[in-house]
């Protein structure tokens, strides 16, 4: 195992597709080329710091930049958030630190699969919406 040893992951959430290169390093994350810090809004980047908690001292060992694109703001943070924890994964190699994020949240590890239904003909804009009848 070489010391510059880069993990690349991707991670989806309705439209939304994050990107990230996990290398060994000081603890910085990026998303989107800004500092963790000053992501907005606030909720997206508590979930975003979710896996880094959980993580503990091993998060200070890991540099990480994410590219998120596509979907809403909690679509990208869930996405971001999901590739952060399945490279922390992959990079680290731990089982515990697996069962850590899998007990805490079972979508840190597994993309939710869900989208929105296609909608049909005549049904006046909503998928499951009910035929207006007339007879008249």
């Amino acid at each position: 195992m070489t010391a510059s040893k880069t993990v690349v992951v991707s991670g989806k959430r309705k439209s939304a597709v994050a990107r990230a290169v996990i290398r060994a390093g000081t603890g910085r994350v990026k998303v989107n080329s800004a500092l963790l810090n000053y992501y907005e809004p606030t909720i997206a980047r508590m979930k975003l710091q979710e896996p880094l908690l959980l993580a503990g001292d091993a998060a200070a060992k890991i540099d990480v930049e994410i590219s998120v694109n596509g979907g809403g703001v909690m679509g990208q943070a869930d996405a971001a958030r999901l590739a952060l924890a399945k490279g922390m994964v992959a990079f680290l190699r731990d089982k515990k630190l697996e069962k850590t994020f899998s007990d805490y949240d079972r979508h840190m590890l597994v993309a939710d699969v869900r989208r929105k239904e296609v909608r049909k003909p005549n049904r006046h804009g909503k998928a499951r919406a009910a035929v207006q009848k007339s007879y008249r």
